[in-house]
């Protein structure tokens, strides 16, 4: 039996198991380059450091239910020279997250809000914080079927528990039922205690109408706009660019 099979139950006792993955590379780096006693640990360990926070990282991306994998550094701000760059860019540093604040992002369809959103999203991971991203109606749709199983408080849970909640496609269609309702929850019970990014086609001004209700309306608001940042985008879509649009081809 050789050292490292006697290592192993004690690093598996230790919870530790993943320093195997590099431990005969890094014995063998260091007999070949005479590394002290010290700096031979201080390597293993590392490397065990390292494997943990990507493991935690890649459980945070998971949970977050991100739609895509979008980064700030692959967003195409030559495109479009209406986007704030140096705003996204203060966004994406997280300080938002904790000091609670709200983003709202803000423009017509296909500037790019929800790659912008997730983007700060997978940079709020990164620095550690937890994640959830859903679009209004899929939010707006469990908080529904919450009230008709009696499960509605677990389920307002899972979306004021996040250090940072994305909710992207505000007001994309009207409110029906006890929406307006759900929604004002959301806003009530983050205030203060979460970081929220909200993307919408509407402007500040035409929030205010979605509630139907002109107090509910005042309440939301007010809280809502109190710590906001708020973008608004204008510009072409990304998605349809006047450049790739079809030029219709002249008969001679």
């Amino acid at each position: 039996m050789s050292p490292t099979d006697d290592l192993v139950p004690i690093l598996k006792k230790l919870r530790l198991s993943g320093v195997l993955q590099t431990l005969e590379l890094r014995t063998r780096q260091a007999v070949e380059d005479d590394l002290a006693h010290p700096e031979y640990l201080y390597r293993v360990l590392l490397d065990e450091v390292e494997r943990r926070d990507q493991k935690q990282l890649d459980v945070r991306l998971r949970r977050a239910s991100f739609e895509a994998h979008k980064t700030v550094e692959d967003f195409d701000f030559t495109f479009n020279p209406a986007v704030p760059k140096a705003k996204v860019i203060d966004l994406a540093t997280c300080a938002f997250v904790k000091r609670k604040e709200v983003v709202m992002l803000l423009g017509q369809a296909g500037v790019g809000k929800s790659h912008l959103a997730q983007a700060i999203g997978h940079r709020a991971c990164m620095h550690g914080h937890t994640v959830l991203y859903t679009s209004a109606s899929t939010m707006l749709t469990a908080m529904r079927a919450a009230r008709a199983d009696q499960s509605y408080d677990r389920k307002l849970l899972r979306y004021t528990t996040p250090e940072l909640l994305i909710v992207d496609d505000v007001g994309l269609r009207p409110l029906r039922d006890f929406e307006a309702e759900d929604l004002y929850e959301v806003i009530r019970q983050r205030y203060e205690r979460g970081a929220t990014i909200w993307t919408s086609n509407r402007s500040e001004a035409e929030w205010y109408a979605m509630f139907g209700d002109e107090l509910l309306a005042s309440a939301a608001m007010d809280r809502l706009l109190h710590y906001a940042t708020t973008v608004e985008i204008t510009g072409e879509s990304f998605r349809n660019p006047r450049a790739r649009r079809r030029v219709p081809v002249q008969e001679s």
